[in-house]
């Protein structure tokens, strides 16, 4: 039961400090208070389903996030690793290279998109980013109404919380990675 504690500890003050939060503003977000948050932290008490569901809902993040194995300090991942998604007929493919985590509010995706593919977006929800990095080809995109072209080796970063649009205007395939920030309330 002792170890059960600490990893629930250890990723309650992990997921704390990502986000730069004291303990006073999570016993704000989730109604538990500050000493028990303490304890928990240093492992000194095992939480309730309750409170544990209390901290969850406060932070916005899955309860099952204090039940998963720690990380190792590092991951590689690979395309043929992840299930790819495809839209646009097969045209566009997207391998979730680094599916969301709630600690990092981070995901990343290798895309490739057949030529003259067209791929729209809706707005994501507010305060969201996406960095995108051109690896091969001719990337038209439409930001907000705005044209905007990449060529090999170019990045852009932009708020996605507008609608925007991914083109390949070259005549192969089009390869970029995708890095989408979400805020973090």
């Amino acid at each position: 039961m002792e170890q059960v504690s600490l990893k629930i500890g250890e990723r309650l003050k992990e997921i704390r400090n990502t986000r730069q939060l004291t303990l006073d503003d999570v016993a704000k977000l989730s109604g538990v208070s500050k000493p028990m948050l303490g304890q928990i932290e240093r492992g000194q008490s095992s939480p309730t389903i309750n409170v544990l569901w209390k901290i969850s809902t406060g932070l916005k993040i899955p309860l099952s996030f204090f039940c998963r194995k720690q990380e190792s300090e590092y991951m590689v991942a690979g395309l043929g690793e992840k299930e790819m998604i495809t839209e646009e007929n097969g045209g566009m493919r997207a391998y979730p290279l680094f599916p969301f985590d709630p600690v990092r509010n981070v995901e990343v995706f290798y895309i490739e998109f057949d030529a003259g593919v067209e791929h729209s977006s809706l707005p994501h929800v507010p305060g969201v980013e996406e960095y995108v990095f051109l690896v091969q080809g001719t990337l038209k995109m439409v930001i907000g109404g705005k044209e905007v072209f990449l060529q090999e080796k170019q990045s852009i970063r932009f708020g996605a919380d507008i609608s925007h649009a991914y083109c390949n205007v070259s005549d192969n395939v089009c390869a970029v990675y995708n890095v989408i920030f979400y805020p973090n309330d």
